[in-house]
């Protein structure tokens, strides 16, 4: 399948590995930090104690936000665990439309799951709510992550659908071969 949002969901991947690499640099910071206190304990000299505070409580919001950033992009690219065990046997023109029916169950999950997000981040507007680490972070700004990751599976899912449709609709038997994972989606 081509979806012409590619470049949206491509921006949400570079948005998942932005998160991931910042948590690789600040664990290998915080690692650094003690390897020198470390070595400096070890010639005799005192400690400097360097350390990141809240590492763990950023390093779990980044990760919250690398997942659901991804996932729009990982959907695109046929990358998500399917079990096609009986899809895979079923006729052409009726894989079509049981896909189109996963396709609907999914989107309505998904866009159940973004309006709960919303309403979450809303109240945590509403009451000033911040995380109860070391570093106090407002909770709406990770929230809000949280949303941009599935307001872009939506996205996909419901491009994929409008997509599927039209191939159930119009020519049911040649969607085996749309659906098929093929160089030209991969840039």
């Amino acid at each position: 399948m081509t979806f012409k949002f590619n470049v949206l969901y491509r921006l949400g991947a570079w948005g998942a590995a932005a998160c991931m690499v910042t948590i690789c640099a600040l664990v290998a910071l915080q690692v650094t930090f003690r390897l020198v206190d470390a070595l400096l304990v070890l010639v005799g000299m005192r400690r400097l104690g360097f350390g990141i505070t809240g590492l763990s409580e950023v390093a779990s919001y980044l990760l919250v936000g690398a997942t659901f950033l991804g996932l729009a992009y990982t959907f695109v690219h046929h990358a998500h665990i399917r079990v096609t065990l009986l899809i895979s046997r079923l006729p052409s023109a009726l894989r079509a439309w049981f896909e189109v029916f996963c396709l609907l169950v999914a989107l309505a999950i998904s866009l159940l799951l973004g309006y709960e997000l919303v309403e979450l981040a809303r109240e945590s507007l509403e009451f000033k709510d911040v995380s109860s680490g070391f570093l106090s972070i407002p909770l709406w700004i990770p929230q809000a992550v949280l949303i941009a990751g599935v307001v872009l599976l939506c996205l996909a899912l419901a491009e994929a659908l409008v997509i599927t449709l039209r191939i159930a609709i119009r020519e049911p038997d040649s969607f085996r071969e749309t659906t098929a994972t093929d160089d030209s989606d991969i840039q």
